[in-house]
């Protein structure tokens, strides 16, 4: 019989090989898991991504009194995963309509989300006004002159302005946000004249600046880069320092702590901005991503010039991999360890649809169920209905107990949108 044993960091926390040498997460065995809601599945740790939450309130509680953090709700919109960090305290942002129909549903107070987008239509805007969000974040000059038009006369909304440093962090150039030319904010040139237009409106009040600079980031000293960049404009008591810490898809990699991102920042701002400065951070991919493991089941398995081991989801419900060239670790979840070689394929159509390539897995059997973690960020965010493939569950786990919080699509709702 095998031991229990703890496993990597990047596995949901508490995640382990119990004493029959299954996967288990939050308590529950995921071979058990798989039987009951099927695959492929989201599995999701609630302890996970409470634990994380509070780290970065913690981490930014020890290091200034004012601030607030907020989840990138893109990361992973899922209504069940916003009500937990509701629950912690963390306020949202949101990029479009829809993002804002799931935070209010989720229980997120109004005043405390934050609409973005650098594309906001006037119905968009419209809604967000209507709900009376907190901030929406300026973009560009068409934002100001819609809100101008919509908001009635005597009322007052509250603004940022999104500045795009000109810093190009090390990161995937797709996901990196705040460099000289970029579809994001207003550049260093045209920020002052937005401000002074800012300032002078009678609906709108600048609160202060916003920025982003992009996305899976471990050089902490980036952020640093940015503000001094922006320290010759006028900061109004505020600044959103965006998200952007990178998190560990691979046992090998080791970004930098929730600590020391923050850390990094808060000093920065203190340095370079003032001691008094209100700060705002939108962590998303850092909140959610290791909290949640994807399981799936082996179809077929095929040995040309590399043997393919082939599942039953892929691109339709992580399409990272396929976008960023992501890399990710799988196992068999009932027999950890490696020996076969291998590329964890998935069922679509495409030679692209390659979820880790050069897999090790142990002696892959068809009717495995084989787990790929780190899957919480931009998993179900990105989910499709490719080949008609229906998209998978999200189950909630904690203290040995499962929870279906969203079931899986059917045929019948690829076809529920038709009209003819």
């Amino acid at each position: 019989m095998a031991t229990a044993q703890q496993l990597s960091h990047v596995w949901p926390l508490g995640s382990r090989v119990n004493d029959q040498g299954h996967l288990e997460l939050g308590g529950c065995d995921a071979v058990e898991l798989a039987r009951e809601f099927g695959t492929p599945a989201y599995v999701v740790v609630e302890d996970d991504i409470r634990a994380r939450a509070r780290a970065f309130a913690d981490a930014f509680a020890a290091r200034c009194d004012d601030f607030e953090v907020h989840f990138a709700s893109k990361a992973f919109p899922c209504t069940a995963v916003l009500r937990l960090l509701r629950d912690e305290g963390l306020a949202c942002d949101v990029a479009s309509g829809g993002e804002l129909a799931i935070a209010l549903k989720a229980g997120f107070d109004a005043s405390r989300i934050h609409l973005h987008g650098n594309a906001k239509s006037e119905r968009e805007l419209a809604e967000a006004l209507d709900a009376g969000v907190g901030h929406v974040v300026v973009d560009n000059d068409m934002d100001i002159d819609r809100i101008e038009r919509l908001v009635p006369a005597g009322v007052v909304q509250r603004v940022q302005l999104r500045v795009a440093p000109g810093v190009s962090p090390d990161t995937h150039p797709a996901i990196s946000t705040g460099g000289p030319n970029t579809k994001f904010g207003f550049g260093l040139q045209s920020a002052p004249a937005a401000i002074e237009r800012l300032d002078a409106s009678e609906k709108l009040d600048l609160e202060g600046l916003h920025l982003h600079i992009g996305s899976q980031i471990y050089d902490v000293g980036s952020f640093r880069t940015a503000l001094e960049a922006m320290a010759r404009l006028a900061i109004h008591g505020m600044v959103n320092l965006g998200g952007g810490l990178g998190v560990a898809y691979v046992a090998a990699e080791h970004p930098p702590s929730i600590e020391e991102y923050v850390a990094a920042k808060v000093d920065a701002v203190h340095a370079i901005m003032g001691p008094d400065v209100r700060i705002l951070d939108e962590p998303g991919r850092a909140l959610v991503a290791n909290s949640t493991v994807t399981l799936y089941s082996v179809e077929t398995i095929k040995r040309n010039v590399d043997t393919y081991v082939s599942v039953d989801g892929g691109m339709s419900d992580n399409l990272r991999p396929m976008l960023y060239d992501a890399r990710y670790e799988a196992q068999v979840a009932s027999r950890f360890g490696g020996g076969t070689f291998c590329h964890l394929v998935g069922k679509h159509c495409e030679s692209g649809d390659l979820i880790v390539r050069d897999a090790e897995l142990a002696d892959p059997r068809v009717g495995d169920v084989v787990a790929t973690p780190a899957t919480g960020a931009y998993g179900y965010a990105m989910a499709n209905t490719y080949n008609g493939v229906p998209r998978a569950p999200v189950v909630l786990v904690k203290d040995g107990r499962a929870r279906l919080v969203v079931r899986r699509e059917t045929y019948e709702e690829l076809t529920g949108r038709d009209v003819g």
